[in-house]
């Protein structure tokens, strides 16, 4: 099942926004998240910023990146 997802998001505690390059990161819906790291490792040498993680607000596992440009990108294991 292929879809697009835009996720705004919305700092509920009150924290103001460092608007900055207004850049903060980019998510992208992986089937297997492992197998991804692992590729971005091998071709890129790219590690995650953190082991990835399970979220508390359901079941998928995340990590961050950041690409050649130093730019933070989100990884979202799909799970199911």
């Amino acid at each position: 099942d292929d879809e697009n997802v835009l996720e705004l998001t919305y700092n509920h505690d009150g924290r103001s926004y460092e608007l900055g390059t207004a850049y903060g990161h980019i998510a992208i819906g992986v089937d297997d998240l492992d197998g991804t790291l692992a590729a971005l490792k091998d071709a890129h040498g790219i590690e995650p910023e953190r082991p990835p993680y399970q979220v508390s607000e359901g079941s998928s596992r995340i990590c961050f990146v950041r690409d050649p440009d130093d730019y933070r990108i989100e990884l979202i294991g799909r799970s199911g």
